[in-house]
Formats: C-alpha cells, structure tokens, sequence
C-alpha cells in the first residue's frame, strides 16, 4: 500500500488532465449511440399496417331466439272426455280443421242443447233470407194504418167544423124561424089529430099527415140552421178526438218505417241479428273440438283418449312454420343504421358450421327502457331456413347496415382517444407521430376514415406504447386516455 501511494504521487498533473479529457470524450459520443441504439430497438418492437382503401362492410350482432310466424296454444274450451284425436305431432292442418273432439254424451247440457238452437236458428235465418210473409204484412198493416188515421182526422174535423161562429143577426133569424116552425108543427099536429080517425084513403087524413111531416122536417132544418151558428161541440170530446189522431198519426209512421225497411226486400239487419243466433249456437258446440285458427303444423299434442279435461287444459301448439323470425335488441344508438331488407347473416350454436341468410322485416318505432339501457326490438326473418331450424334455438344475428367502397381504412386496433378526439400514432422516419381522425362506419375490425391528414400507405401503430399518449399532435403536453374503439 505505501508503494501504491508513492505511484499516485508520482504521477504527474499534466497526465490527470489528459484523463479527465478522455472520460468526457467517451461520454459525448457514446450517450447519442446508445439512445440511437434505444430508438432502433424501440421502433423494431411496434406493430404496425398499412393505411389502405378498401371496402367496408358495417355491421350489427345481436342474438335472440328463433320463433315461427304464428303460434297457438290450443286449450279446450269446456269439460268433458277426449273422445277423438285427429292428429299427431308434424301433421300439416289448415285453418278450420278440427284436430280433436269430445265425447258426446260427456258434454254439459249447455253444449248438448247448442245443437237444438242451431237448427232452430238457421230455420229462422233461411225464413228472413227467403219468406215474403214479413214485406206483405208490412203492406197490409201500412193501408190499415192509413185508413185508421183519415177515420180520426175526419171526427175531429167534424167537431171543429160544428162552430160557424155566425152573426147576431143569423142567430136572430135562425131563431125565429125555429119558432115559426115550432109553431107550424104544432098546428099540424092538431090537424092530423083531428083527421086521423079518418079513413086511410081520405083526402083530408092524407094532407093533414103532409102537413104534419113536413112540418116536422121543417122544426129540424130550423134546429140544424141554428145549431150551425151556436152549438159548440164539448171540450173532452175534441180532446178525445185528437189524442186518437195522434195515436193513429204514430201507428201510421210506424207502419210507415217498417214497410220502407222491407219493401225492398229483407232488411240487412235482421239477417244480421238472425246470423248472430246461427253463429252463437255454433260457437257453443264448437266449445267441444279443438280448432286449428290458422294453417300450420302441429308442434305439440297433449292427452289422449278417454282422458278428462276441464276448461283451459292444454290440447295442441300449433306453428306456422312457412315463415321462420328471430327478435333482438338493438341499441338505440345503432337503431337508425338499420331498416327493413337489410341483409342478415344467422347462425346457431345447435346447428354447427352453417350460417343462413335472412333480412330485417320489422324495426319497432319505439324503445323499452331495460335497467337504463334503450333497446329497439328488430325482427329478423330467415330466408332459406330448413328442418334443422325449430322455433326456440338461440340465434346469432348479424346485420350489414351498410357496405362501401373504395374508402380508407384504419384498423380498430389502431385507435386510441386523447383529448375525447380519436387519433392514431403512425410512423414516418422512423418516429411516432399522433394524427388526428374523424371515423365514419366500423365493422368488427375496420373503421372508415372520413377526415384525417392520412395517406394510402401509411403505417398505423397497432400497439403504440403508453409514453406517447401523454403527446399532442406536432408536440406539446399531454392529456386523458382512453382504450381504442
């Protein structure tokens, strides 16, 4: 040790000097290399694609379940015994057949006596179509009430018409001739007492009875020409007289009505009324069998002969299985991109590897709000469905909502949000550099450029490395992040 501290001493300054000079040199040079070696291996580990055009196919997932076009759950409608079934499950029906039938004899009375109103009410129905017996009694009774009310207009005229109101002067000399009459009666009746007795075929006997009748005659012109000037027919007899006019005035109307509702022939509303009791008895026997209400296929079959059933026991399902829907949710932030035959691609978990075509048939106007989320329901129906396709299997949908052409293309991987602006990093001299995009429509890993400063041929980052997110385009500070699309 005492000859290492003798060494030290002998070294010059001059050599210390020529040594602390190297040492810088050494760090000048090697730093920049290093960092240059850094940057190299830095840009050998990025991922990047090209910037191409291309086409882009925009599209929408969702899943729901498979369901024919029409279903029906058929349940009996009455009690009673299975007394025959026609079909078994895969049988093709139309509307109107009947699939299954009770036992007669184990219907309630109700339904049993259905069968009785029937004939009686289709007897009824044929008698209205067909029978004039209804138009010519509206005949008859129209003339009946015709002639009724000209009988009570005529009496209460006559009663009206009693009261000339005449003169003073026509009653002074009605009245005087009353009693010049009265008088000259009298007279005859004296002279014909007095000749009588006399032979029938006496000339004096036969004057004295002319004289006496048409004396009589005369009394009653003069009470007739009097009473035309001063007798007032009785209040309730008018009364009586009008209130008659007036119920014969209502019996012609109505006779009126009806002859104008049959003169052409049945009235459409009593066909109407007579159907209804038709249709009502048929309705009540058809309580007993099970009817298909559409064309379709039996699905489902539920008992058998001779088992009992109550009201609302399960009998059939029925499908229509001509056309093949399946229901999702959209989004209502997707909603608008989709509408009506749009095409659609299906597949199914229980039919491996084969996909099937479809397109939108149906976009709901409004949305239902499920745990804050707004969902729009979509239907969807296949186009070339097959027997492995059955109404409950679980379906993965995919939309296309749009489709373009020749247009710019970024992949998803490559985008990231800073500043809620979306960006992509690309690489230009072998440095990384933030640009800015505005996107258009995006697929499951494309999305559409529609402004940017990018070219065909540049190359996106895939993978840019969190130190760059802190980097505004052209430098500068940093700000938020945010995942890609």
């Amino acid at each position: 040790m005492k000859k290492l501290g003798n060494w030290f001493k002998n070294i010059k300054k001059r050599t210390w000097i020529i040594l602390a000079v190297v040492v810088v040199l050494a760090l000048l040079i090697g730093i920049p290399i290093l960092r240059k070696r850094s940057n190299t291996a830095a840009t050998t580990t990025y991922q990047t694609a090209k910037v191409e055009k291309g086409t882009l196919t925009a599209t929408i997932g969702a899943t729901g379940t498979v369901r024919s076009n029409q279903t029906a759950i058929l349940t009996w409608q009455t009690s009673g015994t299975i007394g025959e079934i026609k079909v078994q499950p895969g049988d093709q029906v139309k509307a109107g057949d009947i699939l299954a039938s009770l036992s007669q004899t184990s219907l309630p009375q109700s339904i049993i006596l259905a069968q009785s109103d029937l004939v009686t009410a289709q007897r009824n129905l044929d008698s209205v179509k067909q029978s004039a017996t209804q138009q010519a009694q509206a005949e008859l009774n129209l003339v009946t009430a015709e002639k009724n009310y000209d009988s009570a207009k005529g009496t209460l005229d006559n009663y009206l018409a009693s009261n000339h109101g005449g003169t003073t002067e026509d009653v002074l000399n009605a009245q005087a001739k009353l009693v010049v009459a009265q008088n000259n009666l009298k007279a005859a009746q004296t002279y014909y007492d007095y000749a009588k007795h006399l032979s029938e075929t006496d000339s004096v006997r036969a004057q004295a009875y002319t004289n006496l009748y048409n004396a009589q005659q005369a009394l009653k012109n003069a009470q007739d020409n009097l009473n035309y000037f001063i007798l007032k027919p009785g209040g309730r007899d008018v009364e009586e007289a009008q209130a008659k006019l007036d119920l014969a005035k209502a019996q012609l109307d109505d006779a009126q009505r009806e002859w104008d509702r049959l003169k052409g022939g049945p009235d459409p509303s009593d066909i109407l009324a007579a159907q209804a009791k038709v249709d009502a008895a048929q309705a009540a026997i058809n309580m007993a069998n099970i009817i298909s209400p559409f064309g379709g296929t039996v699905t489902e079959v539920s008992g058998m002969v001779g088992d009992q059933v109550a009201p609302g026991t399960s009998a059939f399902r029925v499908d229509d299985l001509s056309h093949m829907q399946v229901d999702v949710q959209v989004s209502e932030v997707d909603i608008n991109s989709v509408q009506v035959g749009q095409p659609v691609v299906l597949t199914f978990d229980a039919i491996s590897g084969q996909p099937y075509s479809g397109k939108v048939v149906e976009v709901a106007k409004a949305g239902d709000t499920i745990q804050g989320a707004v969902d729009f329901t979509v239907t969807v129906e296949l186009t070339n469905a097959d027997a492995s396709v059955k109404p409950g299997m679980t379906a993965a949908v995919t939309i296309t909502v749009e489709q373009l052409n020749n247009v710019l293309l970024v992949p998803n991987r490559a985008v990231r949000l800073v500043d809620s602006q979306r960006v992509v990093y690309i690489l230009r001299n072998g440095q990384a550099q933030m640009v800015n995009v505005t996107l258009g429509a995006s697929s499951d890993t494309m999305s559409e450029v529609v402004s940017s400063d990018l070219k065909v041929g540049d190359l996106v980052i895939l993978n840019p490395p969190s130190t760059l997110f802190n980097q505004r385009p052209g430098g500068g500070g940093g700000g938020a992040f945010g995942g890609g699309l």
